[in-house]
């Protein structure tokens, strides 16, 4: 029975206003009593905004405090930004897992077999099954995506359904797993959808995205004609492109080294999961250098260019196994992520410069975006037919154009949202009705860190203007005893002049403490705001930049 002061929640805690970090509540019930699930638990990557971070989680701060009214995590598909938070987050929420079983075999094997990871309970959903946690029922609806066993959620509640679709696209040829299931979708607009939140990530393209079959028989052509040996590098959470490539090496005549084990992991749980059935055993990494140069294709980590993966090494010469000489033929088959231009540029200029052949998608079909564009964008809410549209899983310019198109398409009621806002969903509409508190979390060695913390600001600055420390002792009469210690880190050598840059801030140090009345050197606190104040302005005069300045003041 549904209580007029029920009310039916969306809450997106990250993924909304930027690419990854996908974490989205959904509550039913009257504030303060309301229940809840959270689909999905996501990671991103820091950029150069967080000196010394590589992960950056979202703050679930919001529903921790309401743990105890959450029935379940679901999870949509097993791509990092979707599952990469949980076994960090996991122990302050304590909820059971809900997911595949290829997302349950990558949880396994990579985040959840770290030393100290939680034990998490997971419960192994199929695809096209339903779960129902309180006044949820839920139904995974099979989606075509760039890995394994990716799903829509329809999520039935008393007040109407509300399809959540992940990461998708229409491809009718993945090649590994299933495709989109539009027979299925088509039956949940005939049932009727309150509200479509959907993936945005490709909507200012035109058209309809190319399928995993394209690429794979590009892959064929191109292992074909290659005249010595072939390297191929890709997202190792690609089964289908895995796939091809086994089946492009099968095809001439090659054996398969894999090298990277990131992508060992991956097709460990694919072979279980069989997605790689008919695929003969890939080669050890030590049987590459007795290989004939024409007989090898090495399946390497490592597209984005991360410093100690397999390409980047082999790039740098520094692999102890797996070299490439002039005439071998680098392919890439993948997309360079936003942020990471600089380090795959490194690796594409070292590689030329080794007169090795490099193939990307600018100029060649090897690789294929997971998400949907316009057309397939139009086609799914013509199946869906929606009467409340919410953009999500898209920066905020993604999520401005999804809106726009969705009114194109005559859906009634439009909103978008922003992480942090409470939606509620009914007949009438959509609306913002409150703000949760939100943010992101830094994944700084092996704590979390909120990300307004000073220490990440005070990391900015030391990248920014380096530091100078000064210690100095002071007797009970306000005298100096002894000379001052100073340590000075990330400054020029010289200054303006060609002074030594420790010369000039030891001669400020000695002004300022000359300068200082007795009286007032008795207080330890004063005396070190003025000689950190005079040391900042005075090196920000010589130098234009201000650096930490930190000062001890020891009473003797």
């Amino acid at each position: 029975m549904t209580r007029s002061s029920d009310q039916l929640v969306f809450v997106p805690l990250g993924g909304l206003g930027e690419i990854g970090m996908n974490a989205a509540l959904y509550g039913f019930g009257p504030e303060g009593r309301r229940k809840w699930i959270l689909v999905d638990c996501g990671l991103s990557f820091a950029g150069p905004e967080a000196p010394g971070v590589d992960i950056v989680l979202p703050d679930l701060r919001y529903i921790v405090e309401e743990r105890a009214n959450l029935l379940g995590i679901v999870i949509t598909h097993a791509h990092e930004d979707h599952i990469g938070a949980l076994a960090a987050l996991w122990p302050s929420l304590r909820a059971p897992v809900w997911c595949t079983r290829f997302a349950a075999g990558l949880l396994g094997t990579r985040r959840l077999s770290e030393p100290g990871a939680p034990k998490v309970e997971i419960n192994v959903v199929p695809q096209g099954g339903r779960i129902t946690l309180g006044p949820f029922e839920i139904e995974f609806v099979p989606v075509a995506h760039s890995i394994p066993e990716s799903n829509a959620l329809a999520i039935r509640t008393p007040a109407g359904l509300v399809v959540h679709t992940g990461d998708w696209k229409i491809d009718p040829t993945p090649r590994v797993g299933l495709p989109t299931d539009e027979k299925r979708l088509r039956e949940l607009g005939e049932e009727g959808v309150l509200a479509l939140i959907c993936d945005s990530t490709n909507v200012m393209r035109e058209g309809i995205s190319p399928s995993e079959a394209d690429v794979a028989a590009k892959l064929k052509e191109l292992v074909q004609s290659a005249p010595g040996r072939v390297a191929v590098t890709t997202f190792a959470s690609n089964v289908a492109r895995l796939r091809a490539v086994a089946e492009a090496a099968m095809a001439n005549e090659r054996d398969v080294v894999v090298v990277g084990r990131a992508m060992e992991r991956v097709i460990d749980v694919a072979r279980e999961c069989g997605y790689l059935d008919g695929i003969p055993a890939f080669r050890p990494v030590d049987a590459y250098g007795y290989l004939p140069r024409d007989k090898v294709v090495a399946l390497l980590t490592g597209s984005q260019g991360e410093p100690r993966a397999a390409l980047s090494r082999i790039a740098a010469d520094d692999h102890p196994e797996i070299a490439l000489s002039p005439g071998d033929r680098v392919i890439f088959s993948s997309r360079t992520i936003p942020g990471n231009e600089k380090a795959v540029g490194n690796i594409l200029n070292a590689l030329a410069r080794d007169n090795i052949e490099i193939i990307t998608d600018r100029t060649h079909l090897v690789h294929v975006s997971g998400h949907p564009r316009r057309e397939e964008l139009a086609r799914l809410y013509g199946w869906l037919k929606p009467q409340i549209a919410i953009p999500a899983h898209g920066e905020d310019l993604h999520l401005a154009e999804h809106e726009s198109f969705a009114r194109s398409l005559g859906v009634k009621h439009v909103l978008r949202a922003g992480n942090g806002d409470v939606v509620a969903i009914s007949a009438a509409g959509a609306s913002k009705v409150d703000e949760a508190p939100h943010g992101r979390l830094y994944q700084d060695g092996s704590l979390l860190v909120n990300a307004l913390e000073k220490t990440i600001q005070e990391r900015r600055r030391l990248s920014f203007a380096g530091m100078v420390s000064v210690a100095v002792a002071v007797d009970e009469k306000g005298g100096i005893a002894g000379e001052p210690e100073i340590a000075i880190l990330g400054l020029p050598p010289r200054t303006q002049d060609g002074t030594d840059f420790d010369e000039y801030v030891a001669d400020t140090v000695a002004d300022l403490l000359d300068g200082i009345p007795k009286a007032r050197r008795r207080d330890p606190e004063a005396l070190r705001n003025a000689l950190e104040r005079g040391v900042r302005s005075a090196v920000n005069e010589e130098w234009g930049k201000k650096p930490l300045v930190h000062a001890l003041v020891i009473e003797v």
